[in-house]
């Protein structure tokens, strides 16, 4: 780790990004991400990257399809509704597990809606709107600092995965700024490395080779379809047991445990010191991992606490996985602003206060 620096959250995105091995990126601007592609437009030429603005999302999402086939490291990122228009390539890189990190600094909607930030893509990112059964794991930080290392991290694991990952941030972590400790370069790997790092890339003929690499989506033969989506499943099985990231406190004697990711749970987190000062005690449990989501942390919520609530940016997207987790054993309610309001610390602290009475704590 280098020393920190203070930097705005999208510009620390690109840089580790870039220090984890990203050489590729193909992006288009959108509010409130747009530091990204200029930061990437400015800096991976330096490192002997290519940036490239594309036309439009759609097309962005298939440069990234051609670039991370061909073994190279791709990075690209957009907001709400352009992670819209690339939900089918998002569903053909799954299919064809070609690695790519695609990162969203989210808004408010529907539609265009605002450029203010919101959390109610939160389906768009744990069930996906491309056509077919597929998953890709997606990480929520809560800070710049996390969302870095994320970003790094998540350049390898999409390699050793050989599946999309997402990161999904929103525009308060893309516009604030915080110190950040960014991470050593990821060492720069060669062109005739590729061959041996990804035997799968298209990579062409080499001396010894009887054919070529192929890359498909296409599979016309319904039994062979199946074996492949079968094939795809055990490996997002294997990742629900091994990508699971979660962060709780104070769940064993939490009157009242609040859920919340991103940055809602950074505002939970006041609101929970708010609410020990006036005698309630509260506990959080933070997902990281918005899938694999981290159903078997709620088995540590006892039965002192009375009611779980989910507090989120958005008409009550994360509560459907909230009670899930819960399966029953508690009442779940739903503490939430949506059209790019924000939940204060103070607003969250009285809204819990309320919802105990009415449950009778």
């Amino acid at each position: 780790m280098s020393e920190r620096v203070l930097m705005k959250g999208n510009e620390a995105f690109s840089e580790a990004a870039i220090r984890g091995g990203c050489r590729y990126y193909f992006g288009y601007p959108i509010t409130p991400q747009n530091e990204i592609p200029e930061y990437m437009s400015r800096e991976l030429p330096k490192r002997g990257g290519s940036f490239i603005q594309a036309e439009s999302e759609i097309c962005a999402i298939n440069m990234a399809y051609g670039a991370a086939a061909a073994g190279g490291r791709v990075f690209i990122t957009s907001s709400s509704p352009g992670i819209a228009l690339m939900q089918e390539g998002l569903s053909f890189l799954a299919s064809a597990e070609v690695p790519t990190v695609v990162l969203t600094v989210s808004r408010c909607g529907p539609g265009i809606g605002g450029i203010q930030p919101g959390q109610a893509d939160y389906f768009q990112a744990t069930r996906g709107g491309g056509n077919g059964d597929y998953k890709i794991p997606v990480f929520a930080p809560s800070g710049i600092q996390e969302g870095a290392d994320l970003v790094y991290e998540a350049m390898e694991l999409s390699d050793k995965w050989r599946n999309p990952f997402f990161i999904f941030t929103d525009g308060i972590l893309g516009q604030m700024m915080e110190p950040v400790a960014l991470p050593e370069p990821h060492p720069d790997v060669k062109p005739e490395d590729i061959r041996s790092l990804k035997p799968w890339a298209l990579t062409g003929y080499g001396e010894d080779d009887k054919k070529r690499n192929t890359i498909i989506s296409l599979r016309m033969q319904p039994d062979v379809l199946e074996r492949h989506v079968h094939k795809l499943f055990e490996k997002y099985e294997k990742a629900e047991k091994e990508l699971v990231r979660v962060e709780s406190h104070g769940l064993e004697d939490a009157e009242v445990v609040i859920v919340a990711y991103g940055i809602v749970a950074r505002i939970a987190k006041e609101a929970i010191d708010i609410l020990a000062e006036q005698g309630v005690q509260a506990g959080l449990l933070r997902p990281i991992s918005l899938w694999p989501f981290p159903y078997g942390e709620f088995k540590k919520i006892t039965d002192k606490t009375k009611v779980v609530i989910s507090a989120e940016l958005s008409m009550g997207q994360l509560i459907q996985d909230v009670k899930l987790g819960v399966d029953g054993r508690f009442p779940v309610k739903l503490i939430n602003r949506t059209g790019g309001m924000i939940l204060s610390s103070v607003e969250i602290a009285e809204r819990t206060k309320k919802i105990l009475e009415e449950v009778g704590g």
